[in-house]
């Protein structure tokens, strides 16, 4: 009796062992094989981290992993040969630094953006003008001019003649956007699509002057990055309808 239990236990014994090594497997085959590195404009932060989860569920065993910040930065990063398959700016003269280095297939524009005017809740300061943000007592942060938004509000400076005096000049988008949510300045000049995605946190104030200065948002694989097919597919999947409705939910226009 004693070496009829000893066996059974060790039947069971060698029962669990052997499914403890199916489980093994079939967890590490669930786990991403292939990550996706795309880099994108600080603008676009919300709606490719919706779209980049998207793109996972559709094609298993991959990660997209995300890096945002002002599209010149990202440029400059790329140029200098930081790894990276797909390059999202928001300008046309940004992409074409990098297309010029040699380093991006030809891009293909996705979406377009305009300007406007971020206040605090309620719009305290009574702007409503573009011209009102030349008060010297306003307290206004812009995007340094180097930036697609910088590049934009100084096009709008030059077209209209207003001469603006910001207290700072931010090196993304999202940047102003936090000096106008946290108190620190009275308004700030980021994308239509910004304010939205702030919700009550800012009241939003467009004006006209802006659509002499429409931003264009190019897309583009990257010529060295290690994973090609997945970077086509990807760039493909923003041009898309799924994509652009997304896009479009959250305030950008379509692609010229």
């Amino acid at each position: 009796m004693r070496i009829r239990r000893i066996r059974v236990v060790a039947a069971l014994a060698a029962a669990a062992l052997a499914l403890t090594g199916c489980t093994v497997p079939a967890t590490a085959a669930a786990e991403p094989t292939r990550t996706l590195t795309v880099f994108a404009a600080a603008s676009l932060g919300g709606t490719f981290t919706a779209l980049a989860a998207a793109f996972e569920a559709a094609h298993p065993g991959v990660r997209v992993s995300l890096v945002f910040d002002g599209s010149s930065g990202l440029a400059s990063q790329i140029v200098e040969g930081a790894p990276a398959d797909v390059f999202a700016a928001a300008n046309l003269v940004t992409m074409q630094s990098v297309v010029d280095a040699g380093l991006a297939d030809k891009p293909e524009t996705f979406a377009s953006n305009v300007l406007e005017i971020a206040t605090a809740p309620g719009n305290p300061a009574g702007i409503s003008s573009f011209a009102d943000l030349a008060d010297p007592g306003l307290v206004l942060v812009v995007c340094a001019p180097e930036v697609p938004c910088g590049a934009a509000t100084a096009a709008i400076e030059t077209a209209t003649g207003v001469a603006l005096r910001p207290a700072s000049e931010e090196n993304s988008v999202t940047d102003v956007l936090g000096k106008v949510t946290s108190g620190e300045a009275d308004a700030g000049l980021v994308y239509a699509s910004d304010v939205l995605s702030a919700g009550d946190a800012v009241t939003g104030i467009p004006f006209r002057e802006a659509e002499g200065a429409v931003g264009e948002y190019p897309i583009a694989a990257l010529r060295e990055g290690p994973q090609p097919a997945l970077a086509a597919a990807f760039v493909e999947f923003i041009l898309g309808t799924e994509a652009q409705a997304q896009l479009a939910a959250a305030g950008f226009r379509p692609a010229p």
